[in-house]
Formats: C-alpha cells, sequence, structure tokens
C-alpha cells in the first residue's frame, strides 16, 4: 500500500468513524429527548436537547437555504483541500488527521441541516436544525445558574473545535506550507 493510500484510507476511516458516532448520538437525542429536556450525567455534565438554526452559537446571519448551500459549499472546498493535501502536498499525518477531523464534523452538521428537517416534518430540505446536546456547565453558582462556559454543542462541533486548536497549536507551518505551495501553484 503506497503512502497516499494509506492517508486516503485514515481519512475515509475518520471521517466516517466520527460521522457515524456524531449522527447516532444526534438521532438518539432527537428521538429519546423532549426539545429542552436535559439530564444530568455527571455534576459538571449534561445530555440535553437543543436545536440550532444558525451558525455557531446559533448566530443568524442569513437564510437557512443559503447558510447551508455555503455550508456544502464550504465542506466541498474543504474535500478539495485534503485531495490536494494527499496527492500534491507532502503533510505530517497528524495534519491531516486534524483536517480529517474538520471535514467530518462539518460533514455531521450538514447532514442535520439537508436532511433533518424534511425527515422530521418540520422545514423543508436544507432548512434543518442542527441538534445540539453536550453541556459542561463547569461553574455555577448557588441557584445552579451556569456562570461559566454556557455553549451547548455537538459531537461535530467538538471535532471541528478540537482539530483547529490542535491545527493551530501543533501544526501552524504545515498549514501555512500547504496555503502557500497553492497560492504559488496558482502563480505559476
Amino acid at each position: 500500500m503506497t503512502q497516499q493510500q494509506k492517508q486516503v484510507t485514515w481519512v475515509t476511516l475518520i471521517v466516517v468513524v466520527a460521522l457515524v458516532l456524531d449522527q447516532a448520538l444526534k438521532l438518539y437525542i432527537r428521538t429519546h429527548f423532549h426539545l429542552g429536556e436535559a439530564h444530568e450525567v455527571l455534576p459538571f455534565f449534561q445530555l440535553c436537547f437543543i436545536e440550532n438554526d444558525g451558525m455557531a452559537f446559533g448566530i443568524e446571519w442569513v437564510s437557512k437555504i443559503v447558510l447551508t448551500l455555503f455550508r456544502i459549499a464550504a465542506g466541498g472546498g474543504l474535500g478539495w483541500y485534503i485531495h490536494l493535501l494527499i496527492h500534491h502536498r507532502p503533510v505530517r499525518t497528524g495534519f491531516l488527521v486534524s483536517t480529517a477531523f474538520v471535514m467530518a464534523g462539518a460533514l455531521g452538521n450538514i447532514l442535520d441541516c439537508v436532511f433533518y428537517g424534511k425527515l422530521f416534518g418540520y422545514a423543508g430540505w436544507l432548512q434543518g436544525k442542527v441538534v445540539d446536546m453536550l453541556y459542561f456547565p463547569l461553574i455555577t453558582n448557588s441557584a445552579g445558574e451556569c456562570l461559566f462556559f454556557r455553549p451547548v454543542f455537538n459531537l461535530a462541533d467538538a471535532c471541528i473545535t478540537t482539530a483547529v486548536i490542535v491545527i493551530l497549536l501543533f501544526y501552524r507551518k504545515d498549514l501555512d506550507v500547504s496555503l502557500t505551495k497553492k497560492t504559488d501553484d496558482a502563480k505559476a
């Protein structure tokens, strides 16, 4: 097996496993919890069911269909970037793995937007809401109100965020080199 074949296998495996886990958890929450329902797993961790109609942190900037189409285009661009990394730019495995996790997270949220509205009967194609369920109220006051870390997110969001942090901490040079070579190739 060539190095490229190994990289394709790793990327595919990471994307498929992360995507299956993300969708399985979202479908479980969506079918077993009522909207707004929460269950404490640990004092600092809750599983809950909320739906996010916008972008990160629920920000609604453009229409849902435009946002979904943008996500699909960005996912396609990321897929093309991974293709270039594997076939045209020698990169370290850790950078490629991190990029694969970003792709898996992006695809997980894209699936929600494209299909969930129609699948669960509350909206049309491309208008689904992203299911979020992981809540870590790390610091609370005596009344139980969260004072620190209010976001509720999903496994796809965790894949993206963790991978981006890893890239920025450990693979920034790889990112710079891959983007510089891309720009240099475009000029040629």
